[in-house]
């Protein structure tokens, strides 16, 4: 069992372990002493979001990184993929960005990236854990690392994401709604957008330490729904707190999550040559709808594990460049190493130009077959190795064989139990997901 690292790095509440300023500093000195390879001047890049704590956590990763002999480059707000960018860029050791995603503003984490620009394998942060756990070796006084900002960081970002878009792909005439969730991007994506024609009507880009993803980013759109709708935009963008996933929502206020613009890039990318792998990696959340909708194009879904690092991986064993999540994450590999919405933003727009079609068409490429998630929380054990569970699942597996898709899978960072069912029957979907979570509750009473 893993004592810090989750399904996406070390997160959980500010102040109270491990997210607290002395795990930081041991953090930095672990994962700088793991990264300490060869005899070249070792350097660390870190980047947050705009989190109130994230002041007092960057400190004390720049006190343990130092600590080891790692120089460490400072570069303030900036979304994690230009973290991951920016470590490739600069040559860096490692990159890590201090941030919790789309959690509230007194949650806070810690991902690392390799020198490669890749969040770090099982086995790297099994070593780091490691070393969390031994005496650290700290640098000889003349060998500390030295600590330096630099301030054209945003600049070198907004520039690579640009470069994504062929020069003639401009977006003169289209109006954005683009909602940064008060978070990592609330400089840098509506520069991006504004610097390629576009009219921006920008929300959620007045951090002040406690409003990230307040009522908000692309868990909680219904602002920017009803700011589209009533500034009659074109199309609406939400990011969230690290703006490494997206949610759309187009012309007439509706949702489109990351399964619709999946299927946007890939069918697209296919049709011009540009597809690899032939189809899209994705999780086993992502709706049946998705798979079908590929089929009929000719492509493959393939499905990994809950998490963009497993997509990742897949991704790079078989040689894909289009990848996802449902909930928005878009890995697109020609362009990035991990996911980054106002780069995936750009790729949607492209499309609504070329196609010259209303979001509300170009965006809903499949209808969805009904899909029912539910939690179920537990105080300890094992409950899907209780009997009566592993009956109700098989119960509800025979009840859906050939019509749906069933996942009961536990939380990576909670005690619950995730309970998904989806298929062409909505009330035997529901029903399958109730059966299960009753068996799971029965089970840990």
């Amino acid at each position: 069992m893993r004592k810090f690292f989750g399904t996406d790095g070390i997160r959980g509440l500010t102040n109270k372990a491990p997210m607290t300023a002395e795990v930081a500093m041991r953090v930095g000195m672990a994962a700088g002493a793991h990264f300490l390879r060869g005899d070249h001047k070792h350097r660390v890049v870190i980047g947050k979001d705009t989190r109130l704590s994230g002041y007092m956590l960057e400190n004390a990763l720049v006190a343990g990184f130092t600590s080891v002999g790692m120089d460490v480059v400072q570069v303030g707000p900036m979304p994690t993929p230009a973290i991951a960018m920016l470590t490739r860029s600069m040559r860096a050791d490692l990159g890590v960005m201090l941030s919790a995603s789309h959690n509230p503003y007194y949650d806070n984490g810690i991902k690392l990236f390799g020198p490669d620009g890749y969040k770090l394998s099982d086995e790297d942060e099994a070593q780091i854990e490691h070393l969390l756990t031994v005496e650290p070796v700290l640098a000889d006084p003349a060998h500390i690392g030295r600590a330096k900002r630099i301030d054209d960081a945003r600049g070198r970002y907004i520039h690579a994401v640009k470069q994504s878009l062929p020069e003639s792909v401009r977006l003169d005439g289209l109006r954005i709604v683009l909602d940064c969730a008060n978070g990592a991007a609330y400089n840098s994506a509506p520069t991006v957008f504004w610097e390629l024609g576009a009219d921006v009507v920008a929300i959620g880009v007045e951090p002040n330490g406690t409003n990230i993803n307040d009522k908000c980013g692309s868990t909680a759109p219904a602002l920017l729904q009803e700011t589209v709708v009533a500034s009659g935009a074109d199309i609406g963008v939400a990011l969230d707190g690290d703006a490494d996933r997206l949610i759309v929502v187009d012309e007439k206020g509706k949702l489109v999550d990351g399964d619709q613009i999946m299927g946007l890039i890939g069918a697209s990318w296919a049709r011009q040559g540009r597809l690899k792998g032939g189809g899209v990696v994705a999780t086993v959340m992502s709706n049946l709808g998705l798979e079908r909708f590929l089929e009929g194009e000719g492509l493959r879904l393939e499905r990994t594990k809950v998490g963009d690092r497993y997509v990742l991986e897949r991704m790079k064993e078989g040689g894909f460049n289009v990848g996802g999540e449902q909930s928005g994450h878009m890995i697109l590999s020609d362009h990035a190493t991990t996911g980054d919405g106002t780069l995936a933003a750009l790729q949607v727009l492209a499309e609504l130009v070329a196609a010259e079609k209303p979001a509300s068409e170009l965006l809903h490429q499949f209808d969805p077959v009904p899909q029912l998630l539910k939690n179920v929380r537990f105080a300890g054990g094992k409950p899907l190795e209780n009997k009566d569970v592993i009956a109700a699942i098989a119960e509800g597996e025979a009840a859906l064989n050939g019509r749906g898709r069933l996942v009961i899978r536990p939380s990576g960072t909670e005690p619950l139990i995730r309970v998904m069912a989806e298929g062409d029957d909505a009330g035997e979907v529901e029903r399958v997901v109730d059966m299960i979570c009753d068996a799971v509750r029965t089970a840990t009473a």
